[in-house]
């Protein structure tokens, strides 16, 4: 039990001026972060330095920049506990100052140990003594019970504090990773009505979430980012950097937990016992063990989608083959490598925020965390060609996979295939987070006018727009498809966006099949998909060798895309 002269001298102020130290040293942090990725690797990049001199010197970087964001989000966390722990400790010191202050009024000592005591009176009747007795021992059972406040107190935030220690070392590794992931963990449940997650927006529009971040004060926001950073990075409606910023902890703590996992995989037994295929009992022991081989690939593909991310951190600051302009910073917008599907990855080049031109560009069939390396690709394609086409405008592609993407096939009875892309059920899954996402872009951007933007879809990606336009809340001023299986609608005139501002492409049938094969199984309303005449869509020119070629660098088909994102239609090349 905490002492009454312990809790009656402490100074909560001095755990709170500590709080501050910490979080002004995980600033300190963010900004040296920010600094050595976005200015001094982003220099050495373009510099005179090249070759494996290069390649050291920014892996050294990289490792620095590492230790200073794992040291801004442990700073946050230690923060936010010895503010938790002043505020409770505040609140137990006034109590026990109300109580002996009350006792003091009425008369009564209380000593040091806590206990109430009044001088008798000569003649006192036992009904005056029973009544200062129990009076004496009211004021001690409030006494009580605000040293139990602050015993509690301090069981409860001083494991938190043991456990925010970090290692002495510069090597921040995968287990440190895990680590800061559980103490964000372990402080939610300590932080209790302080920082909630139920008042987190749940399922709310992109202007209620605004809303709800613009009435926090700024620690309340650096808060919520410590330590719910997968909730904050995934609300659309606040700002780029802010989400940027929490999905980039997500995506280091997620790898890290991922890697320690299959670190640990024990070696894979001999599978089969004979020709007849069946498993040995060794085999199926390591399976219900580990979750299998289908376990380690899901492992595998996500662990390869993260350094595909990375590798387009790392990207910032070269050169695009087309142009002249150097890559922008990158911001990871939305980040789930266990969402349902095959993850879900969001990610801008340049900042949205403030972008003259934004093309949001949405992958299909087949495109998930594993493979996101070529779909991160188109989107650096959009920009840099979107770059040459407007110079000295602000530009911001961005790449959208957060939905359920259908898988090439998926087998039926008598070992026929049929392919799930034929399914609308995906694109009209799709599409109220589509619509979620497109109207956060216009809200951080202060309105329809803030920015003009495109949707682009490849092919199923542009059946998930159509699904997500026809219902009349598209944020979008054209839409741009390449290879489409078909839109859900039968014209140009159901979708929602002005008349004579949806552009069509797609090679003919002996490079890109994908179109007829929409027709045919009625992904298009009508029988019509976008490159029918009848369709309704402005029909552009393209020089595509397969249906994945809308997007190779230098090409007729990308320069046409890019018309239309910087709002030069002139220059668009129709058929």
């Amino acid at each position: 039990m905490t002492s009454l002269t312990t809790l009656r001298d402490v100074k909560p102020a001095e755990f709170e001026q500590a709080a501050d130290g910490y979080q002004a040293v995980g600033k300190a942090a963010h900004a040296a972060k920010d600094r050595i990725t976005d200015q001094a690797m982003v220099q050495m990049r373009g510099g005179e330095l090249k070759g494996e001199a290069l390649t050291a010197a920014l892996k050294r970087l990289e490792r620095l920049s590492d230790n200073f964001h794992y040291t801004q989000v442990e700073c946050g966390l230690i923060g936010l506990a010895l503010n938790g722990f002043a505020a409770e400790l505040r609140s137990a010191q006034k109590k026990l100052n109300d109580a002996t202050g009350d006792a003091l009024s009425a008369g009564f000592t209380v000593r040091d140990d806590g206990s109430v005591h009044w001088e008798a009176t000569f003649g006192e009747v036992k009904e005056d003594a029973d009544f200062k007795r129990a009076k004496a021992q009211g004021f001690a059972d409030r006494i009580g019970d605000a040293l139990g406040d602050a015993t509690k107190a301090d069981q409860k935030w001083a494991p938190q504090l043991e456990r925010l220690k970090a290692h002495n070392d510069l090597n921040v590794s995968d287990k440190d990773w895990a680590d800061a992931h559980n103490d964000s963990l372990a402080l939610r449940k300590a932080a209790g009505d302080q920082l909630k997650a139920g008042d987190i927006p749940d399922g709310k529009s992109p202007v209620e979430n605004a809303t709800w971040w613009r009435g926090l004060t700024a620690d309340e926001r650096a808060g919520y980012v410590a330590l719910y950073p997968a909730s904050v990075g995934a609300l659309d409606g606040i700002p780029s950097d802010v989400r940027d910023d929490a999905n980039r902890t997500v995506l280091e703590e997620k790898r890290a937990k991922l890697q320690l996992e299959l670190d640990s995989f024990p070696k894979m037994p001999r599978k089969y016992q004979a020709p007849t295929s069946s498993t040995t009992d060794e085999y199926d022991e390591w399976e219900e063990k580990t979750g299998g081989e289908e376990r380690m690939k899901f492992l595998e593909g996500s662990l390869k989608g993260m350094e595909q991310i990375q590798e387009r951190f790392d990207r910032t600051g070269t050169s695009p083959e087309l142009g002249e302009s150097i890559l922008p910073q990158a911001y990871l917008l939305g980040f789930d490598p266990v969402g349902a599907g095959d993850g879900r990855v969001i990610i801008a080049n340049g900042n949205p925020d403030t972008a003259d031109h934004t093309a949001v560009y949405v992958p299909g069939t087949a495109a998930g965390l594993s493979n996101i390396g070529g779909d991160l690709a188109r989107g650096e394609t959009l920009w840099g060609a979107s770059q040459v086409a407007a110079p000295g405008k602000e530009i911001s592609t961005i790449t959208w996979l957060d939905y359920d993407t259908p898988r090439s096939a998926v087998p039926i009875k008598d070992g026929d295939f049929i392919p799930e892309a034929t399914d609308p059920e995906y694109a009209q899954k799709a599409a109220p987070a589509l619509n979620q996402f497109m109207n956060g872009v216009q809200e951080v951007q202060g309105g329809p006018y803030g920015s003009h933007t495109t949707i682009v879809g490849h092919s199923y990606g542009s059946t998930a727009i159509g699904e997500a336009s026809k219902h009349g809340d598209l944020a979008a001023d054209d839409i741009v498809v390449a290879g489409s299986p078909g839109m859900q609608t039968g014209h140009a005139d159901n979708l929602d966006v002005d008349k004579g501002h949806v552009w069509a492409m797609a090679g003919s049938f002996s490079v890109d099949q994908v179109p007829e094969g929409g027709r045919l199984v009625g992904l298009g309303g009508d029988r019509n998909v976008p490159t029918d005449p009848e369709f309704g869509a402005n029909i552009m020119r393209t020089d595509t060798v397969d249906h994945s070629g809308y997007w190779r660098e230098g090409s007729l088909s990308l320069r046409n895309q890019a018309s239309v994102i910087t709002g030069k239609y002139d220059e668009v090349k129709l058929d």
